[in-house]
């Protein structure tokens, strides 16, 4: 697309999608979202959740699916997103216990390039979305999140890249999204600062520590689809949040 889509992740609202799924997203549809990127489905069948999304306006262009999911049901996942009319799926995170370390990534890739084929083969693309282990491990020499897309085809998995945990993890957001240019369809734009013992606070857009606008620049001369608003866990309501974010990013983006 020539313009930059403005979605939202839904796992910043999974307490108000628990509470009512259908509300929520006719809420996210009325600030004025263009999509959302799933983060499960509230047990709504695929059709009716393509009738809603009609009805809204909203694009189902993504969903983050666990890994686990990923194996036991691929066909099943594929489906659902088929059915909503979805372009892309998504590898949201690996547990502790799905961190292979060390050369054993390689098995993980292998994995990841057979999910992503079979994606590409029934019509959808196949995303990893990183955080910031992926650049505490190496492999080859390499950080494991660049050994991936290494040791991986363009074809068969893509690059869904949050620009708030590359830049937690110590690394530039911009160097990485010009590295990725052309593989970098999603992204997710987060902002946050850090406590007194260093951890992550996540909070709306712009009041933060990232250069956001740097990093939409920079989106949009990548060839991304998708800027997706993402907050792990807000400080004050998280549909206020998602307006207050929205809002920012209408008032403060480059013209697309």
């Amino acid at each position: 697309m020539d313009k930059l889509g403005i979605g939202v992740q839904l796992y910043t609202l999974r307490n108000e999608t628990e509470t009512d799924f259908k509300g929520t997203l006719r809420k996210v549809a009325e600030l004025g979202y263009e999509g959302v990127e799933f983060a499960g489905y509230g047990d709504i069948p695929a059709e009716e959740m393509k009738a809603l999304l009609d009805e809204l306006g909203l694009k189902g262009f993504s969903s983050h699916v666990p890994l686990q999911n990923l194996k036991d049901d691929l066909q099943k996942e594929m489906d659902y997103l088929k059915t909503i009319g979805a372009t892309y799926l998504v590898c949201p995170y690996l547990a502790p216990e799905d961190r292979p370390g060390g050369s054993a990534w390689k098995e993980l890739f292998v994995l990841l390039q057979a999910i992503g084929k079979e994606a590409k083969k029934q019509g959808l693309i196949f995303c990893y979305h990183n955080h910031d282990f992926e650049f505490q491990d190496e492999v080859d020499g390499a950080f494991a999140f660049d050994a991936m897309f290494a040791l991986t085809s363009p074809e068969a998995v893509q690059v869904e890249m949050d620009v708030c945990w590359v830049q937690y993890a110590g690394q530039d957001p911009l160097e990485y999204i010009q590295k990725y240019a052309g593989r970098l369809p999603l992204l997710h734009l987060k902002d946050f600062s850090t406590d007194q013992e260093g951890q992550m606070v996540t909070l709306e857009l712009g009041k933060g520590v990232v250069d956001l606008l740097a990093v939409m620049n920079a989106a949009q001369q990548a060839g991304v689809e998708w800027l997706i608003v993402e907050q792990d866990y807000c400080q004050i309501s998280p549909l206020q949040s998602v307006e207050n974010s929205y809002n920012w990013v209408k008032t403060t983006r480059p013209t697309f």
